[in-house]
């Protein structure tokens, strides 16, 4: 299901730009993307402060040793986000990610979170031009609005 364009009143009806770029993550950096990403999804069972941490802290171990595992500092990644969905391409293979597969786009402090229905996409702020982080914004705004028809 492509990504609509929505009219006045929900998002500009200008469409998004086509955003491409390379990435090479760095294990903080990742760390830092699913330490933040665990703390919004943990927060939300609101479990207590004690019990947020602990599983926080489990949860963002495990990524790091999941990245380290499956040597993602090694490979660079190459993203083309449009209104047609999403495609990865690494030496490993393309991945397609089709925009009914995208459950939110979400702002950390080093860039922006896509949420999959199976997994996450960390889009770091290093990789964009000002004009690709504004067309993301869109992405993002256009997803919570067909999300909300």
């Amino acid at each position: 299901m492509p990504l609509p364009v929505l009219g006045p009143g929900l998002v500009p009806a200008a469409a998004p730009e086509t955003v491409q770029f390379s990435v090479r993550y760095a294990l903080p950096e990742y760390v830092s993307f699913m330490w933040q990403h665990a703390g919004y999804i943990i927060r939300r069972r609101r479990i207590g402060t004690l019990a947020t941490y602990w599983m926080q802290t489990k949860s963002t171990s495990s990524a790091a040793l999941h990245f380290v595992t499956q040597g993602r500092s090694r490979h660079t990644y190459e993203f083309t986000i449009d209104t047609h969905g999403i495609v990865r391409a690494s030496g490993s293979g393309v991945t397609l990610v089709p925009w009914g597969d995208v459950c939110s786009i979400r702002r950390y402090s080093r860039g922006f979170m896509m949420v999959l229905k199976r997994g996450t996409l960390p889009v770091p702020f290093r990789c964009l031009s000002a004009a690709q982080g504004e067309s993301m914004v869109r992405f993002g705004e256009s997803l919570r609005a067909a999300t909300r028809l």
